[in-house]
């Protein structure tokens, strides 16, 4: 989906649908992030309105979602920490483009809180290391 480029001042449900529809557009594109997605998903559009729904409910705290997204990240066989900082590079590529600064700043602090806990409890171990070390 195209938008223009005009930066958005507040958030609505309809700016949570052009940065969620945004995002993962550049999501299904990245060499990274791709085929993890692509193996998980197989109908994106009721993917996609969950995340209407999570980012409505986070920001707007309209209380639409209702999930476990620890439970479905920690059943991905090759997600890896890493992956999650490409993940937030592209959203907040996303929000930059999308919204003024206030608003991509805001997001993107909910988006770092949310990555940290998913990392946190798909990887963290008392008897291993925190942060994870790369398998570079």
């Amino acid at each position: 989906m195209m938008y223009t480029m005009e930066k958005l001042s507040h958030v609505t449900e309809e700016s949570i649908c052009k940065l969620v529809d945004a995002f993962y557009t550049k999501v299904r594109a990245d060499e990274a992030l791709a085929p993890i997605f692509e193996r998980a998903i197989h109908d994106w559009q009721p993917h996609l309105d969950k995340m209407y729904a999570f980012w409505s409910s986070v920001m707007l705290t309209t209380g639409r979602y209702k999930g476990n997204p620890l439970i479905k990240h920690m059943v991905l066989p090759d997600i890896k920490p890493e992956l999650f900082d490409r993940w937030l590079a592209l959203f907040h590529q996303t929000c930059t483009e999308l919204f003024d600064d206030d608003i991509s700043a805001a997001f993107g602090v909910k988006a770092e809180r949310i990555a940290e806990s998913l990392k946190l409890g798909i990887f963290y171990r008392p008897d291993r290391p925190w942060p994870p070390q790369s398998a570079a």
